[in-house]
């Protein structure tokens, strides 16, 4: 399979704005949040770790988090959307790494 983590990301993200949008979901953030997190979880168990799967894997697993942040303990947006933007660049710079694969090979499972 290539690489997994944006078509994972789009669906997580989709499936879950349609459903809230159909009020199929309660009123409740940490459902939202949970659904990041799995998604974070997914594209790394999919993709395995590589140069995308390094960047959005972890991203999602933070964006669930500061969700809950944001709903629990009220966190404001203006301090977790510039440390969202820190995470990023520090994760895209760990993507750059020589050591960390450009894709799992063909046939090969995880290490």
């Amino acid at each position: 399979m290539r690489d997994a983590s944006i078509p994972v990301t789009l669906i997580i993200v989709g499936l879950g704005w349609l459903l809230w949008e159909y009020r199929l979901f309660p009123d409740v953030d940490w459902i939202i949040a949970i659904g990041f997190i799995a998604g974070g979880i997914a594209v790394l168990a999919i993709d395995g770790i590589n140069k995308h799967s390094v960047v959005i894997g972890p991203f999602l697993i933070a964006i669930g988090i500061a969700w809950l942040l944001h709903d629990r303990y009220w966190v404001h947006w203006r301090i977790i959307v510039p440390a969202m933007l820190v995470l990023l660049g520090v994760l895209m710079l760990v993507a750059r790494s020589p050591k960390i694969p450009d894709r799992r090979m063909p046939g090969k499972g995880p290490r």
